[in-house]
C-alpha cells in the first residue's frame, strides 16, 4: 500500500472530484424534458441527503422529497470524540434546513412503513402515501437484538449501550464513563464483519483509553471481538503501545473474544473462556440492513441489499435503488465517505435516465479517519471501479498511514480528519 498521495488531496478529490463522468463534473442541469419527475429518498444520513442535495443541485426542476424522521441528525463518525471528552453533541448534529431552503427538498420528518414497488408509492407512519418515479433507498442498518443471548434493545436503553446511532446513546455511554468508579473496566464488543464503520470500536476504545488515562488510571479497556483480525490493527496496536502501554487488551474470537451472553443486572459477559465483569459494558451487537430494506423485501438472507454494481439498483426489487450501509457492494466498506461517493454517482445517474441519456461510469471511494489521541491519527483511503461483476478495490489506489510516520505526519492526519468532517458534513447538510 502506498502513501503517495496527500490525505488533504484524496479528501479533496474523494468529495469533490471522483465521480468520473463529465455529466457529474459539470454540475449543469440536464432534465429539460423530464421537469415532472419525481424522487422519493428514504434516509438522511450520509447516503440519502447527499443523494438528495445532489439530486436538486444537478438538476432544480426535478421533485425530491427526503424521509427521514430525525429531525436533527447526530453523526456516527466524531460521536467517539464525544465519548473522549474532545467534542460535545452540538458539534455533531446536523438539520435539514439547508437543504429545504437552499436547494428546495422537501424533507418530511416521519418514518416510511410501506413501500409499493408496483404503484410505485411509499406510506408513512404518519399516513401519507407519497407516489415516485424513482425511489432511493437508504436507510442506514438495523440492529440484530437476539444474536447475543440476554441482550436486547431494553438493555441497551438501560444498562449496555451500543452507541452504534449516534444520539441518545453516545449520551448515555458518556454518562456511564463519567460514573464509572476508577479501576473498574470498560468492555467493548466487537461484531463480525459486516457493520457500519468498521474502524470505529478500535479508535472508540482509543478514544476511551485517552480519557481513562486523564481521568481513571486504574481503568481498562478490554475489547472483545468477534474477528481474528480487524482493519487498520497494527497501525491501532503501535498507538496503544505508545500512548496507552497497558490500558487496552484486544481479544480476538479464538481466545476468548466472542461474547456468547451477557447479564445486564450484574454487569457481566460470558465468553467460552468464562465471566468478564465491567464497569461500562459497550455492546455493539451484528447488524443488517434498515428495517424498511427488510420490511420490503429488499434484503436477502444475508440481512444485506444485493444491488446492480453498476446502477445501484435492488436485484431484489427493480425499479428500487439502494446505497450506503444498507447495499451489498462488493469490497467497499460501509462508511460515511462510501456512501456520499455511491450517492452523488447515483444522483448523476439518476438524472441522465429521466432525461433520456445513459450515464457514465463513475468510481467511487472510501476514506477512513481515526483518532488515537489528540494530535494522532491514522487513515485509510481507496478508490473502488464499477464492473458488472461487482464493485473491486483499485489496488494501485489504496493509501494506508506508514508504520513509520513521523510525529508531524500523524498530526497532520489528525487535522485532516477534522477538515473531511466539516467537508462531508457541508456536502451532505450544511
Amino acid at each position: 500500500m502506498s502513501n503517495t498521495i496527500s490525505r488533504r488531496a484524496f479528501n479533496k478529490l474523494l468529495l469533490y472530484g471522483l465521480a468520473g463522468s463529465s455529466l457529474f463534473m459539470s454540475g449543469a442541469p440536464l432534465l429539460a424534458s423530464a421537469r415532472s419527475a419525481r424522487v422519493v429518498v428514504i434516509g438522511g444520513g450520509f447516503g440519502g441527503a447527499a443523494a438528495a442535495r445532489h439530486l436538486k443541485k444537478l438538476d432544480p426542476s426535478i421533485s425530491v422529497t427526503l424521509v427521514e424522521p430525525k429531525k436533527v441528525f447526530h453523526t456516527c463518525p466524531m460521536s467517539n470524540w464525544v465519548l473522549g471528552g474532545l467534542k460535545t453533541m452540538p458539534d455533531i448534529a446536523h438539520t435539514y434546513n439547508v437543504l429545504r431552503n437552499r436547494y428546495g427538498v422537501m424533507v418530511l420528518h416521519d418514518v416510511a412503513t410501506v413501500i409499493d414497488p408496483v404503484k410505485k408509492t411509499v406510506k408513512l407512519k404518519g399516513g401519507r402515501v407519497l407516489a415516485y418515479d424513482r425511489l432511493v433507498v437508504s436507510p442506514g442498518v438495523d440492529f440484530i437484538w437476539d444474536a447475543i443471548e440476554g441482550y436486547s434493545r431494553q438493555a441497551a436503553d438501560s444498562s449496555m449501550p451500543y452507541a452504534w446511532e449516534a444520539g441518545p446513546q453516545t449520551i448515555l455511554l458518556s454518562r456511564q464513563l463519567l460514573a464509572m468508579r476508577d479501576g473498574d473496566s470498560v468492555l467493548i464488543s466487537s461484531p463480525k464483519n459486516p457493520f457500519r464503520c468498521p474502524a470505529a470500536p478500535y479508535e472508540r476504545a482509543s478514544l476511551i483509553a485517552h480519557y481513562l488515562k486523564k481521568h481513571k488510571p486504574k481503568s481498562k479497556i478490554i475489547i472483545l471481538d468477534e474477528k481474528e483480525v480487524f482493519t487498520k490493527q497494527d497501525l491501532f496496536m503501535l498507538g496503544w503501545d505508545r500512548l496507552y502501554p497497558g490500558k487496552i487488551e484486544w481479544r480476538s474470537a479464538s481466545v476468548g473474544g466472542k461474547v456468547e451472553r451477557v447479564d445486564p443486572a450484574k454487569m457481566m459477559v460470558s465468553t467460552e473462556f468464562g465471566d468478564e465483569k465491567g464497569g461500562v459494558i459497550n455492546i455493539i451487537p451484528p447488524q443488517k440492513a434498515g428495517r424498511i430494506a427488510a420490511d420490503t423485501g429488499l434484503a436477502d438472507a444475508s440481512g444485506w441489499c444485493p444491488v446492480n454494481h453498476m446502477t445501484f439498483e435492488s436485484l431484489q426489487q427493480p425499479g428500487i435503488y439502494v446505497i450506503g450501509d444498507a447495499a451489498l457492494l462488493g469490497t467497499m466498506p460501509k462508511s460515511g465517505t462510501a456512501a456520499n461517493t455511491q450517492a452523488k454517482a447515483l444522483a448523476a445517474s439518476l438524472v441522465a435516465s429521466l432525461g433520456g441519456r445513459v450515464g457514465e461510469e463513475h468510481n467511487l471511494g472510501s476514506l477512513c479517519y481515526s483518532l488515537i489521541a489528540p494530535g494522532y491519527a491514522i487513515s485509510v483511503a481507496g478508490t473502488y471501479a464499477q464492473r458488472p461483476e461487482g464493485i473491486r478495490d483499485n489496488p494501485d489506489d489504496i493509501h494506508l498511514t506508514s508504520t513509520e510516520a513521523t510525529t508531524d505526519q500523524l498530526a497532520g492526519e489528525a487535522e485532516q480528519a477534522l477538515h473531511w468532517y466539516n467537508n462531508i458534513s457541508q456536502d451532505t447538510w450544511d
